[in-house]
């Protein structure tokens, strides 16, 4: 009686979940060979489309494009043309065994005939769905339960082996026994890695594993035999050719009787498919590590933090002057932002850098291309970088360098140089193009902070222009600074300015412009002219001339706001020297005496300009005492991002204490340097010292 026994129970569950698309076409001389038939269907009405000659002398010639159904229609057992349709469905395999089968006219005296059927769903190329089905002829093995037995477990094994074979896409495969050891020789292996049958045989094909893989497959593979479960490993593999290229290898146990009794598998190169996946991933890091920065070093920063180590294990990034002003052939200065050294020790060379003409750092950057070398590790060629440079190369035992410009909107910005050392593969051609393909990537961001820059460099010119040097005054230091935002691109507001008196006294000022464009810079340089010009006019206390200087702002084209402290310094001879001032919605001078100790002159506190028209404003008088420092500044000196005023103004207080007898230069860019590099506010500031020749008292009034 025939039986009906799932496929899954009876044999090697395992090959059937590594099913992929198949070109049945590709593989006829496994097929030809098999000593079962062998048949292939496609499609849900089950077309032939292959049979073997061992099907063709069972069953008898059927022509292709021919229905299974009437292929087969000399099977006695109708019940199994509908499992055809179970298993294309839903993708179950079945095996069937004492099939009777009858070929020609019904003889009753003929001996009968039983066969075996299985069948298994796969893929073809097209994506397809079509049944490969396997019958053999099983009438003499039933003569003895022992014989049957045998056959079917050769049978099921071979069909097993024959169907992983077909279904792996691979340059090489190969069969292992159950430790993992590989135990038959294989032409494919031996045409791809170049090595023979007596040295991979065992665990020799680790051999050409790449050394820095080795271990880790090694430990997978074991791993996966003490499952024992499927393997599916990536990893580096030497060629025949000698170099080494990326490999999956996929493997599954055979299992009998619960047992794994060998492993099959294959081999396949995914040098390609490798390479685009890493290259896809670095260039959406870098995308994204840019995507934000607007300075030209922090652009170039996280890109060689993203090159390294991923393409080399050290990284240099060279800003280049603007060339439009110098003629090729001649030297030119590199300035040298960024070392990135990974594990390595860079020489403490940074900053300024002559570049030779001709040599082939200026070659790559006047034929604007990348170039690289490798030679043997600690050898380079003394041509390729300056002696200190080449000494160091000697000392890391690097072993190649590559030049890779950085062109935006036409012109090389920048140059990175990237190097290998030691036993690492030498930069590749492939790397090189990964390189520039990564600073393409990012050429927007860059193009953005070379404009930022360069803008940003023109408005602190024009910044600097309309701010003038502090008069030289008989018996007063007086320092002013100004410090651009590193944020905004464009000019600011702030200002400060310093002037005589026809009547002697020194006039001392610092505003701030709301906005950041050309109209408060105009809207600045205006109110700075008028303060100027209204405090000359008359002798008024600063109350009054801010008064004036509000009414008037009324007809400047700025709608912003304007705040300002005006202070007015008379030598009153042996009593000191008395300060008036008056503060428009300004934060207050900070005074600082020689003893260390520092408070604010927060008297006359008015609204800032723009508001309260023809309203008076008050002054306030202090008297400074000898060698105390008077400090006045814009907000960006206190205000910072994320903190309440109130503390920036302590911590201003205490850190002006701590510089009471510094030199006023240094008192000045203490205070600057105590700053967060990024800013989002423009700084003016302009300091007073007062002379140590007389004795007074501070006061306020």
């Amino acid at each position: 009686m025939s039986a009906l026994i799932p496929f899954w129970g009876k044999t090697y569950l395992n090959v059937c979940e590594m099913r992929q698309r198949v070109a049945i076409g590709a593989a006829p001389d496994i097929y030809e060979s098999a000593p079962v038939g062998v048949a292939v269907t496609s499609g849900p009405d089950h077309r032939l489309i292959y049979t073997n000659h061992a099907f063709q002398r069972l069953v008898g010639e059927r022509p292709l494009g021919l229905p299974i159904r009437k292929a087969l229609r000399d099977l006695r057992h109708q019940a199994c043309f509908e499992l055809l349709d179970t298993s294309l469905r839903t993708g179950e395999s079945f095996s069937l065994e004492e099939l009777p089968f009858e070929v020609g006219a019904h003889d009753p005296t003929a001996p009968a005939t039983f066969v075996s059927l299985s069948m298994a769903r796969i893929s073809h190329v097209d994506g397809e769905p079509g049944l490969l089905i396997m019958i053999v002829d099983i009438t003499k093995q039933l003569r003895t339960d022992q014989a049957m037995r045998a056959t079917a477990d050769e049978r099921r094994r071979f069909l097993e082996r024959y169907r992983s074979l077909i279904e792996l896409n691979s340059q090489a495969v190969w069969v292992n026994d159950a430790r993992g050891r590989t135990i038959e020789p294989n032409q494919s292996w031996h045409r791809y890695s170049g090595q023979t049958w007596e040295e991979y045989r065992g665990f020799g094909w680790l051999d050409v594993v790449h050394p820095d893989d080795r271990e880790a497959t090694e430990r997978k593979w074991l791993e996966a035999m003490d499952k024992p479960t499927h393997w599916d490993e990536v990893y580096r593999l030497r060629t025949s050719d000698g170099t080494y290229r990326h490999v999956r290898t996929r493997g599954v146990p055979i299992v009998e009787n619960g047992r794994v009794v060998e492993w099959v598998g294959s081999v396949t190169d995914v040098e390609q498919e490798w390479q685009e996946e890493r290259r896809r991933r670095l260039l959406e890091r870098a995308g994204a590590a840019t995507a934000h920065l607007a300075r030209l070093e922090d652009v170039l920063r996280a890109l060689a933090e993203e090159m390294v180590p991923a393409l080399a294990d050290a990284c240099d990034v060279y800003v280049l002057p603007e060339r439009e002003l110098q003629s090729f052939g001649q030297p030119y200065v590199v300035e040298r932002v960024l070392s990135l050294p990974g594990q390595r020790t860079y020489p403490p060379a940074d900053g300024p850098h002559t570049i030779l003409p001709y040599s082939n750092f200026a070659r790559s950057v006047e034929e604007r291309r990348p170039l690289f070398w490798s030679f043997p590790k600690g050898r380079p060629y003394p041509s390729l970088q300056s002696p200190p440079v080449t000494q160091w190369f000697v000392d890391i035992e690097a072993n190649s360098v590559a030049v890779v410009p950085v062109v935006v909107d036409g012109s090389v910005a920048a140059v990175v140089t990237a190097v290998t050392c030691g036993d690492r593969d030498p930069i590749s051609a492939a790397d090189v193009d990964l390189l520039s393909r990564m600073l393409d990537h990012a050429h927007t961001h860059l193009s953005n902070a070379m404009r930022f820059q360069r803008t940003q460099r023109i408005a602190l010119a024009l910044q600097q222009c309309l701010l003038p040097e502090p008069p030289r005054v008989p018996g007063l230091e007086i320092s002013a600074r100004y410090r651009a935002s590193t944020t905004a691109p464009e000019i600011g507001g702030d200002w400060y300015d310093s002037f005589s008196l026809p009547d002697g006294a020194t006039m001392l000022t610092v505003g701030d412009v709301a906005g950041h464009d050309l109209t408060a810079a105009v809207a600045m340089s205006q109110l700075r002219n008028m303060l100027r010009g209204l405090a000359m006019d008359r002798r008024e206390l600063p109350g009054d001339i801010l008064r004036r200087l509000n009414v008037i702002s009324e007809s400047l084209d700025h709608d912003g706001t304007t705040t300002c402290v005006l202070a007015r310094l008379d030598d009153v001879g042996e009593e000191g020297r008395r300060l008036t001032y008056s503060l428009a919605g300004h934060p207050p001078p900070l005074l600082v005496t020689r003893d260390g100790a520092a408070r604010y002159l927060e008297e006359a506190a008015e609204p800032l300009l723009g508001v309260a028209g023809d309203l008076p404003r008050g002054s306030a008088v202090a008297t400074l005492p000898p060698d105390s420092t008077l400090l006045l500044y814009t907000d960006g000196l206190v205000q910072l991002a994320g903190e309440d005023l109130d503390h920036g103004l302590e911590r201003l207080r205490r850190r002006g204490a701590s510089l009471a007898r510094a030199p006023l230069d240094d008192f000045c860019d203490s205070l600057l340097a105590d700053l967060p590099e990024e800013r989002t506010d423009d700084i003016a500031m302009i300091a007073v010292r007062l002379p140590s020749d007389f004795n007074a008292s501070c006061g306020t009034t």
